[in-house]
């Protein structure tokens, strides 16, 4: 595809809805990537804490600490509150459940929810366009991928409107955790230190965030570059893919190919054998009473540039 073919690229349908404002193809094409100070300093001293951890401080009751703290931020705080829930609002649930989720959220590490958001529908919708930078569609090989999303940020010439609704970016909560997402890890660091010391803060804080960005990131990276491709998203800049042996470390966000088709739908692993802790718990909390309004698949409009190349049995249509 030209560049001329790529500046005059038919929209597809659903790029209208987005919170991002559409200008020219070229706005989330072209940009430097820079070491951001604070982004880099962030993971590189959770990560020193994290080795402090491991060298001088190691213990089974902190390993149990980290596995345990881990799996809760990641399967509530990333999955179901920030992902699931303030990103693609694909349930509903009492405000209380869901600020405890997305609190559970900016426990991972990486962001406020606001910010969280705003990264996540500039990559999304790069991606759904014919071309995107390199940092948007993990494009470049795995080392230099590494540094620029743990270290660095992207500035794009011409960055477009990122339109976050009233609910959200006016919410005082949010803008709260949104000022003082970093901070927020300070109560369970004292916490943790009057439990169990230095070695339940390294493991229970700083191998955690370690875990949660690092882990955040070669999830992105495979899930653009290796994996099962079941539907293609025609034209886009690149495809998602399924990363199946990491279904329960992921608590199912894996099923990042599905999530490309149905980026609404509040089930990512779609057929028997996609195990997709989000949903089992999701499902959970449905009988409870606590969710209602759970979108699936079906539920969703049609989107005409999806379409099936590969459609095992048991597939959702």
């Amino acid at each position: 595809m030209t560049e001329t073919q790529k500046e005059t690229f038919a929209l597809p349908a659903s790029v209208a809805t987005h919170r991002v404002r559409h200008r020219a193809v070229r706005d989330v094409a072209v940009g430097d990537v820079a070491f951001h100070p604070v982004k880099g300093f962030w993971f590189l001293g959770m990560l020193s804490g994290a080795i402090a951890g491991v060298v001088f401080f190691f213990s089974f009751s902190a390993l149990f600490l980290f596995v345990a703290s881990t799996a809760i931020v990641l399967l509530f705080g990333h999955s179901l509150g920030s992902h699931r829930k303030l990103v693609h609002d694909s349930y509903r649930c009492p405000r209380w459940l869901e600020y405890t989720l997305v609190y559970l959220g900016v426990q991972v590490g990486i962001a406020g929810p606001i910010g969280l958001l705003r990264q996540h529908e500039l990559r999304d919708y790069a991606q759904r366009l014919p071309v995107c930078h390199d940092y948007l569609r993990h494009g470049r090989p795995f080392w230099v991928d590494a540094w620029w999303q743990l270290c660095c940020e992207l500035r794009l010439e011409h960055p477009p409107e990122i339109a976050v609704e009233e609910r959200v970016a006016g919410d005082r909560f949010y803008r709260w955790l949104e000022r003082t997402w970093m901070a927020q890890h300070l109560p369970w660091a004292f916490l943790f230190y009057c439990w169990g010391g230095w070695a339940f803060v390294c493991w229970g804080v700083c191998a955690r965030v370690t875990a949660g960005v690092f882990g955040h990131w070669i999830i992105g990276y495979l899930a653009h570059n290796h994996g099962d491709i079941e539907r293609v998203v025609v034209g886009a800049a690149v495809q998602g893919r399924n990363v199946r042996f990491t279904s329960l470390l992921t608590m199912g966000e894996c099923w990042h190919n599905n999530h490309h088709a149905f980026p609404g739908s509040a089930r990512l692993g779609l057929r028997p054998g996609e195990w997709d802790p989000g949903w089992w718990v999701l499902s959970g909390l449905a009988r409870m009473g606590l969710i209602s309004a759970i979108r699936l698949p079906a539920d969703l409009p049609p989107r005409a540039e999806v379409r099936l190349v590969h459609a095992p049995a048991g597939h959702v249509a």
